[in-house]
């Protein structure tokens, strides 16, 4: 398992580059825009992680800046922690085992999401390639929020 990223929601990007940016250091690693979702992600890693951040992808900082205005309760804009894994099914599997509700399950193959049991989400991600889709992932719903 790799530490990918950790992802909060930001309300004024140009105030948290400000703060992340040019008073804490941190510099981006890149940028997307998502017109269709009307959202901005920003990467963002320490100096020192620069290299690795660069060529790996990991450890980052994601700023999720939301076009339309959104007000923020009950820790939502802590978005995420995200994890790269071997093998997206068995986690799954291993985690459901264990009484962890599946919240988003790897329908595709290469994403899921979970809750800690302080209601922390994790995104899981499969390493390289997306898995060919299987059940019971393919035919199961979503639970709660993720």
């Amino acid at each position: 398992m790799q530490f990918l990223h950790t992802m909060i929601r930001v309300t004024n990007l140009d105030a948290s580059l400000h703060f992340y940016c040019d008073l804490l250091g941190l510099q981006e690693v890149r940028r997307t825009e998502h017109e269709r979702g009307r959202f901005t992600l920003i990467f963002l890693a320490a100096p020192n992680d620069m290299p690795q951040a660069r060529s790996t992808s990991a450890p980052l900082l994601e700023l999720t800046y939301n076009w339309d205005s959104e007000v923020y309760f009950g820790g939502r804009n802590f978005g995420h922690l995200a994890f790269r894994v071997n093998d997206i099914y068995a986690t799954c599997q291993r985690l459901l085992d264990g009484g962890v509700t599946i919240a988003r399950p790897p329908r595709d193959g290469h994403m899921a999401f979970v809750r800690s049991p302080d209601l922390i989400s994790i995104e899981l991600l499969q390493a390289g390639a997306a898995l060919p889709p299987a059940e019971p992932w393919v035919s199961m719903a979503n639970t709660g929020q993720w």
